[in-house]
């Protein structure tokens, strides 16, 4: 077991060797000292009715079936590749569930609803509060777009990520994140409108 105080000092390349070579011991060390960064990074990416537990399982198969092909380069920690395959696995489960939610724009909040005018430019600047408000409408709205457009705009809006590093996450060139972020963007407006509309019979 990996003492977390030695989580520093884990030397992960003389780790990928060993389990290159066969070593189960050491492919359990190397589970267990990524273990935290996967599950946070399933957590942010999590599809609403996939199990935590069984994506990341999912994203430490394909790690060990990849092993292989991974090559070190200066500067680039190995956690840099486990991150962008547990992106991607994500991003498969996303792309494969085909439900969408049941939601009533009467189910929002006072903060809610404000930042669901911000977004529907009825107001020219976010509101100064709820901002833990603002995360709960728009991930409920991204769940109505395409798996593309919820990544890229849960990594830009709601986690603030930098383009340069969505980029190295997905394989998107940066040209290509900011034209997704901003045709999401006006699908959320949309959807957000014909909920509006639908609901309370409003323009």
């Amino acid at each position: 077991m990996i003492n977390p105080a030695m989580q520093d000092a884990f030397d992960v390349q003389a780790c990928i060797q060993q389990v290159r070579a066969g070593d189960a011991a050491a492919a359990g060390l190397l589970i267990e000292y990524l273990h935290p960064q996967v599950r946070r990074w399933v957590r942010n990416h999590l599809p609403r009715r996939e199990s935590e537990e069984d994506l990341m399982q999912e994203v430490f198969i394909k790690l060990f079936q990849r092993l292989d092909s991974y090559r070190e380069r200066s500067g680039v920690p190995f956690e840099h590749w486990v991150s962008r395959l547990t992106v991607r696995t994500c991003l498969d489960a996303l792309r494969a569930e085909r439900a969408r939610p049941e939601w009533r724009m009467a189910d929002l909040n006072a903060g809610e609803t404000e930042w669901l005018g911000y977004l529907l430019e009825r107001h020219s600047e976010p509101p100064p509060e709820h901002a833990f408000d603002a995360k709960l409408v728009l991930t409920q709205l991204m769940a109505w777009l395409s798996p593309s457009d919820r990544l890229v705009l849960t990594l830009l809006d709601l986690e603030q990520w930098s383009t340069h590093e969505i980029s190295e996450q997905t394989g998107w060139t940066r040209p290509m994140v900011k034209m997704r972020a901003m045709r999401a963007r006006l699908k959320l407006r949309q959807i957000a409108r014909e909920l509006m509309k639908n609901e309370f019979n409003t323009p």
